[in-house]
């Protein structure tokens, strides 16, 4: 379930976001580096920059699918 409070500082705001559950896999950084990066420290990832298309849509969902510790969420 999406929780908005658990959502890192450094996701840009717009509907999709990271939790501060992440673990630093390189699973969405490898799937959608446009969006997502690593902290400088690379203790986790955010939202860089929010989806533009459906093209980036997709491929923000895609990373949120393969996310093993299911950090990524979405409010749409």
């Amino acid at each position: 379930m999406a929780d908005k409070e658990l959502a890192v500082p450094e996701n840009v705001p717009g509907k999709w976001y990271v939790e501060d559950t992440c673990i630093a896999c390189d699973s969405c950084t490898s799937i959608a580096p446009d969006h997502f990066v690593y902290t400088d420290d690379g203790e986790y990832a955010y939202v860089h920059k929010q989806p533009e298309n459906e093209e980036e849509e997709q491929a923000c969902l895609d990373a949120m699918e393969s996310c093993p510790s299911e950090s990524i969420k979405n409010d749409g």
